[in-house]
């Protein structure tokens, strides 16, 4: 059973199998600390282990001021190169977990979105913005790179030039910026933001759920192949939806003109 009690988070079940995750550090803007870390592997890999518990989940920041600020650099402060490996480590698993869950992850950023924040968005499927959001990707001012996904999904969402300049100059950009660039999908006033994710996470979620995952990953893998490799990809996952009672019970719902009761199975 997933946990819903975490000392960084706010896990909230909503209608519909959707989950909202809250990153839950206000009186710090929500910065990821050793803790945060370590509770969004838990959680993540919690549900990449059962993923029946789940359809769609909602990832936003606590509060209206910050989705998340970054790496806690007051934690960090005085740390060791060891510890500072041993942590970092800590928090490439916390993004590898969000990034290999094959639940849809909707990031709803509500606020500032910098260095480790705005790879938490990028390592989801897709993004919602808050119009007073920002983002940045801030490291190398601080004499690092980024490390946890940065480097690889900006790129991949941008576009390697424009990815270049945001990451080597350290510059924030907006939502509408991000928008306009592909990063983000859509740009909402702040009192709708998480009614428009959570809309779209209900969406989802009424879909037949394992055919929504095997979309996702034949998507997030099919990618990085040939088209020709990627479709035989896709007609893997594609099969692995024919014998599931869900695509019985989708065929005939549509040919009793109703809506579907999907089981998952």
């Amino acid at each position: 059973m997933m946990k819903d009690a975490f000392e960084t988070l706010q896990v909230v079940r909503k209608e519909g199998d959707v989950v909202l995750v809250e990153l839950c550090r206000p009186d710090v803007l929500n910065a990821m600390n050793t803790q945060m870390g370590r509770d969004l592997r838990e959680l993540f890999m919690h549900l990449s282990a059962n993923p029946h518990e789940a359809r769609c989940i909602v990832l936003t920041g606590n509060g209206t001021r910050a989705f998340c600020a970054g790496g806690d650099l007051k934690e960090r402060n005085g740390m060791t190169d060891a510890q500072w490996q041993a942590q970092h480590l800590i928090l490439e698993q916390a993004i590898a977990a969000v990034v290999a869950c094959p639940i849809p992850i909707i990031a709803a950023v509500n606020g500032a979105a910098f260095g480790g924040g705005t790879e938490i968005a990028l390592g989801c499927d897709f993004i919602y913005a808050s119009s007073a959001a920002r983002f940045a990707l801030t490291e190398v001012t601080l004499g690092i790179i980024p490390g946890c996904g940065g480097t690889q999904n900006l790129p991949r969402a941008l576009g390697e030039r424009r990815a270049k300049e945001l990451i080597l100059s350290g510059t924030p950009f907006s939502a509408d910026d991000a928008m306009k660039w592909g990063m983000v999908n859509r740009v909402c006033e702040p009192d709708k933001l998480l009614d428009e994710a959570l809309a779209t996470a209900r969406r989802i979620a009424g879909n037949g759920p394992i055919a929504v995952r095997q979309a996702k990953h034949a998507i997030h893998h099919g990618i990085e192949m040939s088209v020709a490799n990627g479709m035989l990809f896709e007609v893997q996952a594609y099969n692995r939806t024919v014998p599931t009672e869900d695509r019985h019970e989708g065929v005939r719902a549509f040919n009793e003109k109703r809506k579907p009761d999907f089981k998952a199975k």
